[in-house]
């Protein structure tokens, strides 16, 4: 049996994507800025999508800027907003950030800006307290992922917003929505946010597109000099197939997605707690409202994760030990760190992020092929 649960690194085109790629490369393939009746489908194709889109978070009267992604959105809505500033200021950002918010730091602090981060809890949900301690009018921009990518934390940005509307009203929100893009509600609209990024190829679309919704009165200075697409907020051909797809794999996604992946979560970790009981929960409960639906992450000590992730590849199921982007680095995750885990604990860790198409026989495949390499590996424990 093949289980693929790593979905948060990427998911699998579903069939109306890839048609509707293969339609685009193939028959209606001209350039939207051309002036003649192809030129013109293509350019309202992309308008159509881009509606649809927008949809989906409630942002119908807001920009929506088309990228290469969720990094290029992440750095659009970051660099954007604060080349315009005319006097240096504080940017908090929060210290479990995808690495596509976090390395901007480096190119902030040129700017003339100090970043600093703000604090999680234990579950590696944002520490309210401390950050308005943090407030304050000198501050420009606050960056808050929508969902944490290894642990699956949802952050309380309702709450967030409420503090920048009291202490420093002036300051920009920023939200990178990569992981709960259609998988957790987010009203746009109704926010309060600046801006809002994700990306297609994690909801079943294809890499290379993504998006930046922007609040109609937001104004942002473009990364890329160029022919003035987008609005002139981001020059270059639109990726016209990869926007498609997007539009295809945004009005596939089941309604009920969420809810499918709630309970493949919750059978998959009764089934690794009962046939591995010193396995250990990371992130929040999974009845707790801050709790993801499709990101379960899981210690195993003192079973090392890159050991068990091999292990378990030999029998056809695919788990991370981390954050795609981190996971080749030969360190332990800054977010398992923040979130004050030990080093043993955060050694063993794995993450499990599942799609609504798999099924409650894969789920218990997977717990069962776990517990059975963890008899076994658990014995050879590294001095």
């Amino acid at each position: 049996m093949f289980v693929y649960l790593d979905n948060s690194a990427t998911t699998r085109p579903c069939a109306p994507a890839v048609a509707a790629l293969r339609e685009a490369a193939e028959e209606k393939w001209f350039n939207p800025s051309s002036l003649y009746e192809q030129g013109m489908a293509a350019e309202k194709a992309i308008e159509d999508a881009r509606l649809v889109c927008k949809k989906a978070v409630n942002a119908t009267q807001h920009r929506l800027i088309f990228t290469s992604g969720g990094t290029e959105a992440d750095n659009l809505a970051i660099l954007g907003h604060l080349r315009l500033q005319k006097k240096p200021g504080r940017v908090l950002m929060l210290s479990v950030e995808h690495p596509a918010v976090l390395q901007c730091a480096k190119e902030v602090e040129k700017l003339g800006h100090r970043v600093e981060e703000i604090p999680v809890d234990v579950s590696g949900v944002l520490d309210v307290e401390k950050l308005r301690t943090m407030m304050g009018e000198d501050v420009l921009l606050i960056t808050v992922m929508q969902v944490n990518n290894e642990v699956g934390a949802i952050q309380p940005i309702d709450e967030v917003v409420r503090l920048r509307n009291e202490l420093c009203p002036k300051a920009a929100i920023h939200v990178d929505g990569v992981q709960g893009y259609l998988r957790v509600p987010f009203n746009f609209d109704k926010s309060g946010v600046q801006s809002y990024a994700f990306s297609g190829h994690k909801i079943h679309a294809v890499k290379g597109i993504g998006g930046l919704i922007v609040r109609k009165d937001h104004r942002l200075q473009p990364l890329l000099e160029g022919g003035g697409q987008e609005a002139g907020e981001r020059s270059g051909t639109e990726n016209t197939p990869g926007i498609a797809a997007l539009k295809a794999a945004v009005t596939a996604y089941p309604p009920d997605g969420a809810e499918k992946m709630q309970d493949l979560k919750t059978h998959l970790w009764q089934e690794i707690s009962r046939l591995i009981p010193s396995a250990v929960l990371n992130g929040p409960d999974l009845d707790s409202d801050a709790a993801a639906p499709h990101i379960l992450s899981v210690s195993l000590p003192p079973v090392r994760s890159q050991t068990m992730l091999f292990a378990l590849e030999k029998d056809g199921v695919l788990v991370s030990n981390g954050s795609a982007c981190a996971s080749r680095k030969q360190k332990i995750s800054g977010v398992l760190s923040a979130m004050g885990m030990d080093h043993l604990r955060a050694d063993c860790t794995l993450r499990m992020s599942l799609s609504h198409d798999l099924t409650m026989e894969q789920m218990e495949y997977a717990a069962a092929s776990m517990a059975k390499h963890y008899e076994l590996l658990k014995i050879f424990v590294r001095r």
